[in-house]
């Protein structure tokens, strides 16, 4: 199982007073595992989706502290490189 943060630099977005964080895909994959749920508290590090790819596990992870506003992906579904996976507040 490799480590580290699958998601891309995140894209901070203006919302009012809230910064968003948008986590993105950085390979085609498989959504195998959906960890997190919208409404969730997370902290920097913990994990969001496990992605498969090759046989290979890849943890998505959340790159600050926040909530999960939005998460896009369903288990089962296919990311390609780019495709939005979570919103974090």
């Amino acid at each position: 199982m490799l480590s580290g943060c699958v998601g891309t630099p995140g894209t901070r977005l203006r919302e009012g007073p809230a910064v968003a964080e948008e986590i993105r895909a950085e390979m085609v994959a498989n959504v195998w595992k959906v960890v997190a749920s919208p409404g969730d508290s997370v902290s920097e590090g913990d994990t969001l989706v496990i992605l498969e790819s090759m046989k290979m596990e890849i943890p998505v992870l959340a790159e600050s502290d926040g909530r999960v506003a939005q998460l896009a992906v369903n288990e089962g579904d296919v990311v390609q490189e780019g495709d939005l996976i979570a919103v974090i507040e």
